[in-house]
């Protein structure tokens, strides 16, 4: 049984939701359904099994988010919804987002359940009560063996990027976790794309799922492709020379490999690029300091593997760069998908050599039309110097834990030290650490009057994150 994305409204109202739940999908900007929303909710909200295919960035999240919550109890304290995610990036993402649509709801608590962070004070969360729970694989399961964590209230399952969990080897996991939740549930099962994998997953625990496709190409008037012929030896510097002509605010650069990424890293810092690597090796701390950076606007390029790039989703990013061609058109269509989201126009700008014109035309068949190809001689510089971002990121010893909220931080900049609420940029609140945005120019006055300030009352350590130039 198959939906048609084109039958749907896209008006929240049309959905069996409360007037509360209306209001704050108003409030929160959520003006009309986004056409995997439109597509999936209606089913899902009638309580079906439902296997949904729908890219990154095409509002997944809301679609289950919103079902889970028509199904929750409130005044019942047991987790009732899981969300299984293949990357703790993702799972921090699909958290935040679940607690933004709660707010409907008085009280509702999410738990984050990932690797990277002490077992114990995940545990303690779980005994203080939860209502959703949002994880990897491998720690929910860790979580059930220690018995932390029960299922027998849970009501809905549901598994994000179904397809990189299946990639990343969590087959097993999925299923073992699958067979501790009640067999009278709901599953909500939602991927970019249609490996066999997804169709053994189903005929495991599904219960005669709906399938529901969306789209998954990008309209081709919505990311401008360009390809570009180059030899290997050149390759990193015509990332430079791309990033001189088309000169996007925030970019992020693909390469197949860890080496490729290290190098491009190098070549771009020499010219005066702020740019910054993510991939598998790095610690969690420093992983997630470079997210921080690039997500608000102090850092002007991420080059990424695509492992390392999973789960990540960065609002108006100005451009791809394909620096090596990959071999999966699958995973192409994925990185491009990155840019251009809502309404904005993106541009995707892609590196080839003579060896990789094999993957090209099985892109080109993916997508059922021929690649646009420019020439190295079009690229010519625009504007002076290199790029530099319009941001500088300041860390501020002390989170969470010491109750600082962002509204703390906030007033602080804009009432005692005199800063305009523009020039102060996105607020992140971790456990230890604070991360916050201001703009460059104004970079180092802050961290001076941060040292000698006060935030809540307590004095605070504050430093400068520049790029690691090792």
């Amino acid at each position: 049984m198959t939906s048609k994305e084109n039958q749907a409204s896209t008006d929240f109202r049309t959905l069996a939701l409360s007037p509360a739940m209306l209001d704050n999908l108003q409030q929160l900007g959520y003006t009309s359904m986004t056409a995997i929303q439109a597509a999936s909710l209606p089913t899902a909200l009638l309580g079906k099994d439902l296997i949904a295919q729908a890219s990154t960035g095409s509002g997944k999240t809301a679609a289950f988010a919103l079902a889970l919550l028509a199904n929750l109890n409130p005044r019942r304290f047991a987790v009732q919804a899981l969300v299984l995610c293949p990357t703790r990036e993702l799972a921090d993402q699909v958290t935040t987002e679940i607690r933004r649509l709660a707010r409907a709801e008085e009280n509702i608590k999410v738990v984050t359940l990932c690797g990277g962070v002490p077992l114990r004070g995940q545990a303690m969360s779980l005994e203080h009560g939860a209502h959703i729970v949002v994880g990897t694989p491998g720690r929910v399961m860790d979580h059930l063996d220690r018995q932390n964590l029960t299922l027998e209230a849970l009501n809905t399952l549901v598994l994000d990027e179904a397809d990189r969990m299946l990639d990343m080897g969590f087959f097993d996991d999925i299923v073992t976790v699958a067979r501790q939740c009640p067999k009278e549930r709901q599953t909500l099962l939602f991927s970019a794309t249609y490996p066999e994998g997804i169709g053994k997953l189903s005929a495991q625990f599904m219960k005669q799922p709906v399938q529901i496709t969306v789209q998954a190409q990008h309209a081709e008037g919505k990311i401008e492709q360009r390809w570009y012929e180059v030899k290997d030896s050149e390759r990193l510097h015509v990332v430079s020379r791309l990033l001189a002509h088309f000169r996007p605010e925030s970019s992020i650069a693909f390469c197949n490999t860890k080496q490729q990424c290290r190098d491009l890293v190098a070549v771009l810092r020499a010219q005066g690029v702020s740019a910054l690597a993510l991939f598998g090796e790095l610690e969690q701390r420093e992983r997630d300091q470079v997210l921080v950076q690039f997500a608000n606007r102090s850092c002007s390029v991420l080059v990424a593997t695509d492992v390392a790039a999973r789960g990540i989703d960065i609002a108006n990013l100005a451009a791809v760069i394909n620096v090596d061609v990959t071999p999966d058109p699958e995973v192409h269509i994925h990185r491009i998908g990155r840019t251009g989201r809502g309404e904005a126009q993106g541009l995707a700008l892609n590196l080839a050599s003579m060896d990789e014109m094999g993957y090209v035309g099985k892109i080109e068949v993916l997508q059922g039309r021929e690649s646009k190809w420019f020439a190295l001689a079009d690229l010519q510089p625009a504007g002076d110097g290199p790029l530099v971002p319009p941001m500088a990121t300041i860390q501020i010893v002390g989170g969470r834990k010491e109750k600082i909220r962002a509204g703390d931080v906030l007033g602080a900049l804009t009432g005692e030290m005199g800063l305009t609420r523009e020039q102060v940029g996105k607020i992140n609140v971790n456990d230890f650490s604070t991360y916050v945005a201001v703009e460059r120019s104004v970079a180092r006055m802050v961290v001076q009057r941060l040292q000698n300030g006060r935030i809540k009352g307590k004095t605070v350590k504050a430093r400068l994150i520049e790029d690691e130039r090792d």
